[in-house]
């Protein structure tokens, strides 16, 4: 048997996009820089920055926080699917994906992926989830939800589907970098970081897969 695990996180670094309005990414040395070890950098980014973790906390009052999600959400089976068209994803379409019975932990590749790592612009138009997509996975018992946007929902209804999915405890795993990554059974393993009282944080996130 042959193990591949594949990182489908995006590094973090100065160039980075974030949401805007959202906190820059700055990483500084702090110690080390006339030679000297041991090496320090400072780093300051938001809570929401490249592939990261969107917990009830997020939109719901009183939702449970980043450091409060049970691993065995984040961990185990997942399925993915690519869905390469420019239009909101639907429930039409995540019907048309063949998404077997059973599965709890979706992650989706889009055209967002496309792009290539490091592009530093902000681009508004990528695809996310339309309403009738999110009451789609509500209806089928998933607990967690990946996508290769910055965010879930579209630019223009940012609260719809976040509301509708952290409501349920449906964990939003968001700005996955999927290129390249075929369709099919994964193994997911998403670990944020452990922020108490996080509305969101940052994740390494890989796939393994056992052929």
């Amino acid at each position: 048997m042959t193990r591949h695990i594949l990182d489908i996180s995006r590094p973090i670094s100065e160039r980075l996009p974030v949401w805007p309005g959202d906190p820059p990414t700055r990483i500084e040395l702090h110690a080390g820089a006339d030679g000297s070890i041991p090496v320090v950098r400072q780093l300051s980014f938001g809570s929401h920055t490249g592939t990261h973790v969107d917990p009830p906390a997020h939109f719901v009052p009183g939702g449970r926080t980043v450091d409060q999600l049970p691993l065995d959400v984040l961990i185990g089976p997942a399925w993915l699917v690519h869905l390469p068209g420019e239009q909101p994803i639907s429930a039409t379409m995540l019907r048309a994906a063949g998404v077997p019975a059973g599965v709890t932990r979706l992650l989706i590749r889009t055209r967002n992926s496309d792009a290539p790592l490091g592009e530093p612009r902000f681009d508004e138009r990528y695809v996310a989830l339309d309403a009738t997509a999110a009451q789609w996975v509500l209806e089928r018992g998933m607990r967690l939800v990946g996508i290769d946007a910055p965010s879930i929902a579209a630019w223009d209804d940012i609260d719809t589907v976040h509301v509708m999915l952290l409501e349920a405890e449906i964990v939003a795993l968001e700005g996955l970098y999927l290129a390249g990554v075929a369709p099919g059974d994964y193994e997911l393993v998403c670990l944020p970081l452990p922020i108490l009282g996080g509305d969101g944080a940052p994740a390494r996130v890989v796939l393994i897969n056992n052929d």
